[in-house]
């Protein structure tokens, strides 16, 4: 990602942050009237972030050279930044200050040891797969094959989350919180695109994906960041219908962006008939990886 372009997510980052709190929310005093600009005015900003207005106004237009994390961290808590936030704008920060790189192709790991194959085939119990910083899943266990067995139907090979929810109509059935999913999607992007600037084929997705889904494109936009940590997804199975699911996606220390997502069923959940159903559902023993026949 060019400098000048770092600078710019940097500036929409913080702009989009502002704009969002209201002065009642900052605990400032609100004297009514007309409002020029919506959320906070950069002065507010600087003042709850006890730096002078100037200095504000060129951290927001991307000059963030020589930045100390006491001024990150005002800044943070004037604008009320969550973790993954802070996290997000220090990634930037750092991503600005760097001597210039080249950029890097192979920016997305795309190689699954046996080894980790050989966990998800021990999770019997539960819908799992591998995937990377990109959303490319990369290897299954057969309760994840016949869970997301649309997601896995694509000529696209790694198959990738982001293109499905995006791309295939499908998706908008098979999610039931579709906004939910699309909103952690462009989230998990948005951030490794922060982390890793030079890496090409990541912009290479996200230009796609933004040319050919406008959905996608106006939620980039946004800046918003998220990471998928744990939570229930609410799914409608072709098959098996209804089916709410707990997630917990546990990265993976030994290999640096990979990522196991794992499905299971809560305890007395009225959904373990489908769940049954689900998991006695036709699944050739060899076909653990995505694109395996």
């Amino acid at each position: 990602m060019p400098a000048d372009a770092i600078r710019e997510d940097i500036c929409h980052f913080l702009t989009s942050r502002r704009a969002r709190l209201t002065p009642k929310q900052a605990g400032l005093p609100d004297f009514g009237g007309r409002r020029q600009v919506s959320g906070l005015r950069r002065s507010e900003v600087a003042q709850l972030a006890a730096i002078s207005v100037e200095y504000y106004t060129r951290l927001e237009r991307g000059n963030v050279g020589g930045v100390s994390e006491e001024i990150l961290g005002s800044l943070a808590a004037a604008l009320q930044l969550d973790d993954v936030e802070r996290a997000h704008l220090a990634a930037l920060v750092r991503a600005a200050n760097a001597p210039h790189r080249a950029a890097d192709r192979g920016g997305a790991t795309s190689h699954v040891r046996d080894s980790l194959q050989q966990i998800l085939d021990a999770m019997t119990g539960a819908a799992a797969f591998v995937r990377n910083a990109h959303l490319d899943v990369l290897a299954t266990n057969r309760l994840a094959r016949a869970l997301y067995a649309d997601a896995l139907d694509t000529d696209d090979q790694p198959p990738n989350l982001a293109r499905f929810v995006f791309r295939d109509p499908r998706a908008r059935s098979f999610y039931r919180d579709w906004n939910g999913i699309a909103h952690d999607a462009v989230g998990s992007l948005r951030t490794q695109a922060a982390r890793t600037p030079g890496n090409t084929d990541l912009a290479d997705l996200i230009d796609e994906l933004a040319t050919q889904s406008g959905e996608f494109a106006m939620r980039w936009d946004a800046h918003d960041v998220e990471y998928y940590r744990s939570g229930r997804q609410l799914f409608h199975h072709p098959a098996v219908g209804d089916l709410d699911l707990d997630y917990d996606a546990l990265e993976i220390p030994a290999d640096p962006g990979l990522t196991i997502v794992t499905y299971t069923l809560a305890l007395n959940s009225p959904y373990a008939a489908a769940f049954l159903q689900l998991r006695q559902r036709d699944a050739a023993p060899e076909a653990t990886r995505p694109g395996a026949s």
